[in-house]
């Protein structure tokens, strides 16, 4: 593994080049100066900041595909919002409306929704699908994470 990783920013979508020694610290982005890590998912509904942040980020992304006129989906929001406080920094969560991004929920194939899908450079690690409590969520990304990526 490398000593540095190319940390995508979540405000102004720069890579970074941070030391993985120093991925707990408050880093900042060297453009915009804002916190790298927020604890908190980022909305990646734009197709090229989708494929900037699935990409070119040396940690995981964990996407959660939703629909605002899913009931599952609005039940998994607030522990999708529990899980980035959790996973942060070792694992970038987002956000992505399937109406509002469709290109980027049929690349996927997305067929059923709430869907996490978890990717690493642009290929997809593992997926689940369905609402779930915290805990589980949190066991299935750790349980993925540990094939050759950013350990949790």
């Amino acid at each position: 593994m490398s000593d540095m990783l190319h940390i995508v920013c979540p405000y102004c979508d720069t890579t970074n080049r941070m030391p993985r020694a120093r991925m707990d610290d408050a880093a900042k982005c060297g453009s915009c100066h804002q916190r790298l890590f927020t604890g908190r998912p980022i909305t990646l509904d734009d197709p090229t900041r989708f494929t900037r942040h699935a990409e070119r980020n040396d940690i995981p992304l964990l996407i959660d595909f939703w629909a605002e006129w899913c009931g599952p989906c609005h039940a998994m929001a607030p522990v999708f919002e529990q899980a980035a406080a959790q996973l942060e920094p070792k694992v970038r969560l987002a956000r992505t409306n399937t109406e509002a991004a469709s290109a980027i929920a049929t690349r996927f194939a997305i067929r059923s929704i709430p869907c996490m899908v978890l990717v690493l450079h642009g290929g997809e690690i593992a997926r689940i699908a369905g609402a779930m409590p915290l805990q589980r969520l949190l066991d299935w990304t750790r349980q993925h994470l540990g094939s050759g990526t950013v350990a949790a």
